[in-house]
């Protein structure tokens, strides 16, 4: 079997793992879920989808609600999370310039980096007003329809960009762009001023803008994200955040001010 996999160039995916992180994807993007649902989604047996939670659980990476028999994402995964953002270096280089941000602005920062045709956050530093906010770190998030997205699809690979206009363009919410020329126009704006800027757009009532984070040498690392409800950080704040927001990212990212 080990010879075979060789000669045929492309290692074939082993089902069990593949499936149970096929689990931790979708409870990612559903929340808390029930056995009977993820098996339906992953088309297997109920009792299949129940082992592999079961496995998953006893590593800690999912946790049962009781009292409702649903499953969530478990903090093992926070924790592999983090030994991966270490590893990266990532966000110790900018979680101080996070911090500083975020409190000066009572409002939430993000570093999000890309990953295929979406973006991942891998840091996220709450303001003293962001109680309650959801935690983003690990999240995946569509390019199209967020601010840090925009940036990464702005100042990233010219690729990357091809890829995503060419693509059907999901909406989340009626603000969501959802045409590929629009939006095309819309990175060259963002090209032009150097940051970009969503309101409600992934979620109805969360406004947010993002600006690149470079190294030293002005390549592209990440994106760095403000973001808050639409009723603290409105359009006619976004210049004004846009413009702390860029020199934070150029004081983390090494890049001159």
């Amino acid at each position: 079997m080990r010879n075979g996999a060789a000669g045929n160039g492309a290692a074939q995916p082993v089902q069990s793992v593949d499936r149970a992180l096929a689990i931790l994807e979708i409870l990612a993007r559903r929340g808390a879920t029930g056995v009977t649902e993820l098996g339906a989604e992953l088309g297997v047996h109920k009792s299949t989808a129940s082992r592999l939670l079961a496995t998953l659980e006893q590593r800690g990476l999912v946790e049962q609600l009781r009292e409702r028999g649903l499953f969530r994402l478990g903090f093992g995964l926070v924790r592999l999370a983090g030994a991966s953002a270490a590893q990266l270096d990532l966000t110790d280089v900018t979680r101080a310039v996070a911090q500083r941000l975020a409190a000066d602005l009572d409002e939430t920062v993000n570093v999000a980096v890309l990953d295929g045709v979406e973006a991942v956050n891998v840091s996220q530093v709450n303001g003293s007003a962001s109680i309650g906010v959801l935690n983003w770190v690990g999240r995946r998030t569509p390019l199209h329809a967020t601010a840090s997205g925009k940036v990464l699809l702005a100042f990233g690979p010219g690729e990357v960009a091809g890829r995503v206009l060419a693509a059907p363009l999901e909406r989340f919410t009626p603000a969501t762009v959802g045409d590929a020329a629009v939006l095309e126009r819309e990175l060259a704006a963002v090209r032009e001023r150097g940051w970009a800027a969503t309101v409600g757009e992934l979620e109805a009532g969360l406004n947010a803008v993002a600006a690149p984070l470079r190294a030293a040498d002005g390549r592209l690392v990440a994106a760095m994200s403000v973001s808050g409800p639409s009723y603290r950080l409105r359009p006619e704040d976004f210049a004004r955040v846009a413009a702390r927001l860029c020199a934070a990212a150029a004081e983390a990212g090494g890049a001159p001010g």
